[in-house]
């Protein structure tokens, strides 16, 4: 079976910061993008496959197909999981994708959300959906870049 790399929450998807520092960092090779509007998008997924290297593999779902594609990995696959909140890794963990850690990377701010950490922005409930997710025993953490120290969830909170 295939092995995930990162699991990581970035309102962005992806861009520079996911295709050069956390592909060499990681070693990936297969990125999947969970998220129902971009599955559900012709468009957007047309203009993110132009963005992933050649030679890495692409994969953008809904949750329910995401979950099989996770829990059915080839071997070879380094995965990447990018899901724009913490909602998803919890739907996600609730349906037996096996997650250790989850990085947040970027949550930029919006009305429903206020300052969390740093460049972090997360609603109340999104705080919730954080301790629901580290009840599950995943350890969950702001790490921006690789070359940064990663900050613990569990002492944010």
């Amino acid at each position: 079976m295939g092995s995930i790399v990162l699991a990581r929450i970035d309102d962005r998807l992806i861009h520079g910061q996911v295709m050069t520092a956390w592909l060499q960092y990681t070693g990936g090779n297969h990125i999947v993008i969970v998220d129902e509007p971009t599955a559900a998008d012709e468009f957007t997924k047309s203009i993110i496959s132009m963005a992933v290297p050649s030679g890495i593999d692409l994969t953008i779902a809904g949750v329910e197909e995401g979950t099989e594609v996770l829990k059915n990995l080839p071997a070879n696959d380094r995965v990447i999981i990018l899901t724009k909140g913490p909602e998803t890794y919890l739907q996600l963990i609730e349906n037996g994708v096996p997650l250790e850690k989850i990085i947040i990377g970027g949550m930029g701010a919006n009305k429903n959300r206020s300052k969390f950490y740093k460049n972090i922005s997360a609603s109340e409930e999104e705080k919730e959906i954080f301790r629901k997710i580290i009840e599950h025993g995943c350890e969950l953490e702001v790490h921006i870049i690789p070359d940064e120290k990663a900050v613990s969830v569990k002492g944010i909170l």
